[in-house]
């Protein structure tokens, strides 16, 4: 029965990719990556990869002040799921896992599927996971069960969001991943939320402690383009601003050597604001008009 399982979920994935759905799924388009790219075969049966102890101890000592400032928000997020048979998982950015909260009840079994401190769970080593393919689409993400790209992770579930640095480069992934599956399939949304808000706090606590003589602002832009920080100095220049702030503002590092008044930056998101506000108005109507012609049309 499992072998029928492998080979039908290697049929599907295969069938996903000569469909060119890659244009339109981004879920497609990591199937083909780790099929074209990386050359993996989906019904590989081999566990993850894991470093070896003195690669590991190197990988984690490169991690360690990021792993020092999330331990309470690891915590709390593990408080969060764990009722819900997860694990929580911090992984450097090439996919390795450096801290773990989980049960020690289930301690073995997440140890056996590789839901572990010095597993790969790259997208180059695993395929389509969690963990991988969030640090390589840099996006909060779910991967469920056969979403998965190897047919014996298609009982995982898997969600990430990847955090980054007061300078905004990609340097963890927060996982919360569970193989009761069944267990979790109405709070997913939950979940997500709550991976999400904790790798956020995770970033505003780095920002912080980077610009420790600066006042810390946040920015007012909408809450869809993530927590806004900038960091603000004595004479009232912005000396430093988090990934959703120059993403919100379009602005950039280089932008932030340049002496920029931090009254510039709040006009500017005041005009993102007013301009994103303006949009859904002009969205809203559009599809009123478009709504109020289809009755019209259909009378």
């Amino acid at each position: 029965m499992a072998a029928v399982g492998t080979t039908h979920h290697a049929d599907r994935i295969q069938s996903a990719i000569s469909s060119n759905g890659a244009a339109k799924s981004a879920l497609i388009a990591s199937w083909q990556r780790s099929a074209c790219l990386h050359k993996l075969d989906p019904a590989r049966s081999n566990l993850p990869e894991r470093l070896t102890d003195s690669e590991f101890g190197r990988a984690r000592q490169k991690m360690e002040p990021l792993i020092h400032v999330a331990q309470p928000g690891l915590d709390r997020l593990y408080h969060s799921v764990g009722g819900a048979g997860c694990c929580v998982l911090l992984a450097d950015r090439n996919g390795v896992p450096v801290a773990r909260r989980g049960a020690p009840g289930d301690d073995a079994t997440f140890f056996d599927w590789g839901l572990w401190p010095g597993a790969i769970w790259s997208e180059d080593s695993e395929g389509t996971n969690g963990i991988g393919t969030c640090l390589v689409e840099q996006r909060a993400l779910t991967i469920h069960r056969d979403q998965h790209f190897y047919a014996r992770n298609a009982l995982l579930s898997c969600t990430t969001a990847p955090i980054y640095d007061h300078q905004g480069r990609l340097v963890a992934a927060l996982d919360v991943s569970s193989c009761r599956s069944e267990l979790i399939e109405n709070f997913i949304n939950l979940i997500a939320t709550a991976v999400s808000d904790a790798a956020a706090r995770i970033e505003a606590e780095c920002f912080r402690l980077a610009y420790p003589d600066a006042r810390i602002l946040v920015v007012p832009v909408p809450d869809k383009m993530g927590k806004a920080l900038i960091a603000v100095d004595q004479d009232d220049l912005v000396v430093g601003a988090t990934r959703a702030a120059c993403l919100a503002l379009g602005i950039s590092q280089a932008c932030l050597q340049k002496s920029l008044p931090v009254a510039e930056v709040m006009n500017m998101s005041r005009t993102v604001t007013e301009n994103l506000a303006a949009a859904e108005r002009g969205g809203a109507a559009t599809g009123t008009r478009a709504s109020r012609g289809q009755c019209h049309g259909g009378g």
